[in-house]
């Protein structure tokens, strides 16, 4: 099976026209960020259904075999599906700018490349050469532990969530959830519900705070709440390798 709707221009489009401005402010704000469209609804059903055909996968993980949650998810190979390779090379160097503000406050190397296909180059280079881009599938009684996706050294800080089913429709449940450490507070929790083909901008790791001494990083981690009813399908794009 393949996926053809769309042209590499119109889905660089869909992220061109997104308010990056504001997005910024509120990944600033909260550590995440919902988006607009990125996909059709077909697109999504077609990348949705592609988790059937084994070929376009590098492994598959059983969640609860490893007590990461309950679920499954593959990883997909270097060959990545059209939509999948293009929404990724359209979204880094729109992500870039706000990498690079984040290493700056925080007073981390923020040196990645302009092109995503230098920093891959990179990743390959420290031995982080395999695939992260991941299809993920849930169905009643699932869900994902709170958690980071950190293979090695190589570490791009923010990564994007895209919902293939409709929240209420396909599924109960299910939602996002973000858990943030606060320096000498308690943390606070947030809950997404993923509209079908929207992204989510969200932290890989933390995301800076400013405090009386200046800027820290507050750390983060990301899962999925339980999966009431239905089923639940999302596409992670990933902007290192593992």
């Amino acid at each position: 099976m393949t996926v053809t709707i769309a042209t590499p221009a119109a889905r660089a489009e869909r992220v061109g026209a997104q308010d990056w401005s504001a997005l910024a402010t509120e990944l600033d704000e909260y550590g995440h960020a919902l988006m607009g469209p990125l996909l059709t609804p077909r697109e999504c059903g077609e990348l949705a259904d592609l988790y059937e055909h084994e070929r376009h996968f590098r492994s598959t993980i059983d969640m609860a075999r490893h007590r990461f949650g309950s679920g499954e998810y593959r990883y997909f190979t270097h060959a990545l599906p059209d939509p999948v390779r293009e929404l990724r090379a359209a979204l880094y160097p729109k992500l870039l700018p706000i990498a690079q503000d984040w290493a700056a406050r925080l007073r981390r190397p923020g040196s990645w490349p302009h092109r995503l296909e230098d920093w891959i180059a990179q990743c390959h280079s420290a031995g982080q050469t395999k695939s992260s881009q991941i299809l993920l599938r849930y169905s009643a009684g699932d869900w994902n532990a709170l958690h980071r996706d950190l293979f090695g050294d190589m570490i791009f800080p923010l990564q994007v969530v895209i919902g293939l089913d409709t929240p209420g429709v396909d599924y109960t449940g299910g939602e996002f959830l973000m858990v943030e450490q606060r320096p000498r507070a308690q943390s606070r929790g947030s809950a997404i519900a993923l509209p079908r083909g929207h992204g989510l901008i969200f932290t890989t790791r933390d995301r800076p705070i400013r405090g009386v001494r200046g800027w820290s990083a507050a750390p983060m981690r990301h899962g999925v709440s339980t999966v009431r009813s239905g089923r639940r399908r999302t596409l992670g794009l990933v902007f290192h390798d593992a």
